[in-house]
């Protein structure tokens, strides 16, 4: 370090010739921005669905008889090791379908047995009899078949919820379809026939309700569980022509619009001084509005009794095969429904499924949405959402829809024309000024969603996203 020899030489500061910048910002006007909002997301879902007016505030679902009845997923309680199937629960069978007598479903659900398994276990052989139905309560059992040409196909990944053995409880002469093989370790409670039979016997209103049950199954259906509309084609001559009529579902589902609220409060000191450049009032108005629609958004897709993942029919949930998303899984997802309009997954997801298909060697296509570039699978685009909930497993869904009322799809109801509306189903009302000198606002928008069809919607559940190590 060197030290100068004579303080007195060094050189001193030069007086300044000009305004100095710090100074000069006093009389500078500042340009701002709007203020920003990292909430904000591309809001796809409300963006594709075409959004039907609903006059009254509800719209009715009217759909033809079906006989498809109990085809919904089983819930089970845990205390340490020990599982037990709820007996309500036990409603979703198809024979138990509006069977309410507690008692005896509790007769039932305590004959349920408990059976732990592990990965690699053949649960049932393809060919041997059948006695029991099967309940997973927990992991994957993929269920495979034999092939033309004698290899093993699949046929199902089931997972928790699932079950499989319906037609065992009733049919003595029972056989298993498929061969069920648990991909990982797990737990299913089974109940046999004889069990079933036990409490049957000593339940009179469960006699006379399986026995309704029966006949009603034996009623003619078409593959969708509908009442069959009678015909005759392919004849000649004047054959006496069946007769038939369409009957309707009696008590169709109606669907009411739901809302989303906020009170908006600005002090009119605020409005009235502090409006330059940009109108404050508009400004608070917008972001609200904002994280209305965002909240929107997230109802359509997990409010109980209207979001999307809450309406998906059992025999639209798949499961992957493997774990990460493959192409397979999207064909399987995509090829259940006609007329797909597209995809919905949480933009880790999206991710996830480009890894797999890059690691099959596939390279999925882009297709132009309202001006943007997506990724697409079979022309069909795949959209963010990140509403779409991801596990503490790292898993999350993939939703796929057919939408619209002439595609007998998913459609978004709202109602315009509402007093004082901002934007259609969206309505901004004063409220008055307190005695603060503070004015508020109502700020409501009201939705809600509806299947017009079960196959319009399905959803490939349980997709691991996480990156798998090298």
């Amino acid at each position: 370090m060197s030290v100068d020899a004579d303080p007195e030489a060094r050189q001193a500061p030069q007086p300044r010739s000009s305004l100095g910048t710090t100074a000069a910002r006093n009389l500078a006007t500042t340009t701002k921005s709007a203020p920003q909002m990292q909430e904000i997301t591309s809001r796809w879902l409300l963006r594709m669905l075409p959004w039907v007016e609903t006059k009254g505030g509800a719209y009715r679902v009217n759909r033809r008889l079906t006989y498809t009845v109990g085809d919904g997923r089983i819930e089970f309680l845990q205390d340490g090791a020990d599982v037990r199937v709820i007996p309500r629960e036990l409603g979703e069978l198809p024979v138990l379908r509006g069977f309410d007598e507690d008692d005896v479903l509790t007769a039932l659900a305590d004959r349920c047995v408990q059976r732990d398994f592990r990965a690699g276990e053949v649960l049932v052989e393809r060919g041997t009899p059948a006695g029991e139905i099967h309940l997973i309560a927990h992991g994957r059992v993929r269920q495979t078949a034999a092939g033309k040409y004698g290899e093993d196909v699949d046929v199902a990944v089931l997972g928790d919820g699932d079950r499989y053995g319906d037609h065992a409880l009733l049919d003595a002469d029972a056989t298993w379809e498929c061969t069920a093989t648990a991909e990982t370790a797990g737990t299913l409670l089974t109940l046999s026939r004889e069990d079933f039979a036990a409490v049957r016997s000593s339940a009179p209103h469960l006699q006379e309700h399986v026995e309704e049950f029966t006949s009603r199954t034996r009623q003619r259906q078409n593959r969708h569980g509908e009442a069959e509309i009678a015909m005759s084609a392919g004849h000649t001559g004047e054959p006496e022509l069946p007769g038939t009529f369409v009957d309707y579902e009696l008590r169709p589902r109606e669907y009411e619009l739901s809302l989303a609220q906020a009170v908006l409060r600005v002090h009119t000191r605020v409005a009235d001084l502090y409006n330059g450049p940009m109108n404050q009032t508009e400004e608070q108005l917008r972001l609200t509005i904002e994280a209305l629609r965002e909240r929107q958004e997230h109802e359509l897709i997990n409010n109980p009794s209207f979001g999307l993942l809450h309406n998906v029919v059992p025999k639209q949930r798949i499961q992957p095969h493997s774990g990460p998303p493959t192409p397979d899984d999207m064909d399987a997802l995509l090829c259940r429904r006609r007329g797909t309009k597209f995809f919905l997954a949480h933009p880790r997801t999206i991710a996830a499924i480009g890894r797999g298909f890059n690691a099959d060697g596939v390279y999925p296509e882009h297709v132009d949405v309202g001006g943007q570039h997506v990724p697409a699978w079979r022309g069909v685009p795949i959209l963010p959402c990140n509403k779409i909930p991801i596990s503490k497993e790292n898993t999350s869904s993939v939703l796929a829809m057919r939408t619209g009322e002439d595609k007998q799809g998913v459609v978004g109801l709202r109602q315009t024309g509402l007093p004082d509306e901002y934007e259609p189903g969206l309505s901004v009302r004063f409220m008055g000024i307190n005695e603060q000198a503070v004015m508020s606002y109502l700020v409501t928008a009201y939705y809600s969603a509806a299947v017009l069809v079960p196959d319009a919607l399905g959803v490939l559940e349980n997709v691991q996203i996480a990156r798998r190590p090298d």
